[in-house]
Parts: C-alpha cells; sequence; structure tokens
C-alpha cells in the first residue's frame, strides 16, 4: 500500500491571513512605543517640529463665518489677503473643541497687540455654534474663514486643534504651537518668536 501523499501549498496562503491579522497589532506596538519614547523623553508633545516652518504659508481662500459682526460690520473672510504684508497668527479652532475655550483669554489679549494681525481657521464647526462661541467669549480675530470639511486644515498641516501659526509678512511660516497657549508658552515661545520677527534685519 502507497502512503497518501497532501499537497503542502495551502499551508501558504494561510501564512499570508497570519500576517495580514497581525498587522494591525504590529502597527500599534510601534506606535506605542514612539509615544511612550516621546513620553519618556520629556519632550513636551507641542514641541512636535511642523515641515512647513520655514516655508511659504498655504493659500487661504476661505468663506466667512456667516452673522459674525464686529464694529457694525460683518467680519471678513479669511483669505491671503487678510494676512498679505503683515505679521500675522492663524490660529485654527472650534466651538466643541475645550482646549480652544482655555486659550481664548490668550487670544483675546494677543488680539491687543498692534504688531499682530489675529485671524482664525473655524475647523469642522456648525455656524451657529461658532458665533455662539465668539458671542460669549468675544471675538479676538479680524478675518475668521470656514472649514466645515478640514481641507485647510490638511493643507497647513494641523495635527489637532487649537494650533496656532505665526506667519511674517512676506508669507514664511515662522513659528508653530501645537495645542493652546499658556501664559508660559506666551511667554517663552511666541512673544519671544515675535521679537526676532520684528527685530531689524542685520
Amino acid at each position: 500500500m502507497s502512503e497518501e501523499t497532501h499537497d503542502a501549498t495551502p499551508a501558504a496562503p494561510n501564512r499570508k491571513r497570519a500576517l495580514i491579522a497581525y498587522l494591525p497589532l504590529a502597527l500599534f506596538i510601534a506606535l506605542a512605543g514612539v509615544f511612550l519614547y516621546q513620553l519618556g523623553s520629556g519632550k513636551d508633545a507641542s514641541e512636535i517640529p511642523s515641515v512647513l516652518i520655514g516655508s511659504q504659508a498655504p493659500s487661504l481662500s476661505l468663506p466667512p463665518l456667516e452673522g459674525l459682526i464686529a464694529d457694525g460690520k460683518p467680519v471678513p473672510a479669511l483669505t491671503d489677503a487678510a494676512i498679505a504684508g503683515k505679521l500675522s497668527l492663524v490660529n485654527v479652532w472650534a466651538s466643541w473643541c475645550v482646549p480652544c475655550r482655555q486659550e481664548h483669554p490668550v487670544l483675546l489679549e494677543l488680539s491687543q497687540d498692534p504688531r499682530l494681525e489675529l485671524v482664525g481657521i473655524n475647523y469642522k464647526d456648525k455656524n451657529d455654534n461658532a458665533l455662539r462661541f465668539l458671542g460669549e467669549l468675544g471675538n479676538p480675530f479680524s478675518a475668521v474663514g470656514i472649514d466645515p470639511v478640514g481641507k485647510s486644515a490638511i493643507d497647513w498641516g494641523v495635527y489637532g486643534i487649537p494650533e496656532t501659526y505665526l506667519v511674517a509678512p512676506d508669507g514664511e511660516i515662522l513659528f508653530k504651537q501645537i495645542g493652546p497657549f499658556t501664559t508660559e508658552s506666551l511667554r517663552d515661545k511666541l512673544l519671544p518668536a515675535i521679537e526676532k520677527a520684528m527685530a531689524p534685519a542685520s
């Protein structure tokens, strides 16, 4: 009697299926490792580098927040013209964002700085909710554009909101703040960046 032989080829697809099944776990472990390294290194998460720093700011052509009034006039849409030739802060915010609410007093303070043009990108928000937010807390922005699907935020390399960009009069991105401004980050990071931008070229 001859021994029966079995085809070993089905083992290969099974092996592939097993590898595919474990791929999400391997990715999770890798990402967790990066996160733990970042945490253990003592680095501030707000110091994640932006590839846009030193490059030209993405173009702005966003529709206005409907119904937002300041000094009896509608607050304009956020376009390139709103920041052209001015040292500007571009803040990405939303009414549903708790840290945005926390940093709002700092933005109101910054809006009084005559060296700066402070403008806002309202991210994935509802018009009425955004109006209510600014009506309750005050409007620091000279122009506001809405970004209902987040396309502009992608162009600007937004990780999560709030995020703020310091843009030179010539359109170069000089500084990026990830997360809400605090009194400390204002004093230690943003104000020195503003002073450096305002210093005469040597």
